[in-house]
């Protein structure tokens, strides 16, 4: 039974899907392990503004503020506290916040489970990837075979 490939134009675009998505997943990377493990710079988060999006039925909403580390070296403003909801905090209210690195969001003290999109994105873009270069591969390994039995003849 002969295996199917993708025809080269398809093999273009899933290259070039594979390639944008390694640029949002690659730096994602690191925050999403240490918020994993529930590693980052501890601190506290001062609620200053609710934010709100409503949808047909449904209303999203998350608190944005300042974060300062407790070590005093990061003090950020306009952050998001993931994970918020209306009933989370008040304006000026503060709580426990973990920073792991990323510009517009600190976690709660227990983390998050986010890093598991990205994990799952990372590994899908890699199968994507696989998919896309096994045809090249094989076509590779071919040519060098090829090359082979003709050096012996």
């Amino acid at each position: 039974m002969r295996r199917r490939h993708p025809s080269p134009p398809l093999t273009v675009v899933l290259l070039l899907v594979s390639a944008l998505l390694l640029t949002w997943t690659i730096p994602a990377i690191g925050p999403a392990l240490r918020l994993a493990g529930g590693d980052g710079r501890p601190g506290i988060f001062t609620a200053r503004r609710l934010d709100c999006v409503r949808h047909p039925g449904h209303e999203s909403c998350a608190w944005t503020g300042d974060f300062s580390s407790h070590d005093g070296v990061v003090r950020r403003t306009g952050v998001t506290f993931a994970g918020s909801d209306r009933a989370t905090h008040r304006a000026g209210g503060r709580t426990g916040a973990i920073d792991v690195g990323l510009p517009n969001r600190v976690y709660g003290p227990d983390g998050s489970t986010e890093w598991i999109f990205t994990a799952f994105l990372f590994l899908a873009v890699l199968a994507l990837l696989a998919f896309a270069i096994a045809p090249l591969a094989g076509a590779a390994r071919r040519r060098l075979m090829v090359g082979r039995r003709v050096k012996r003849a």
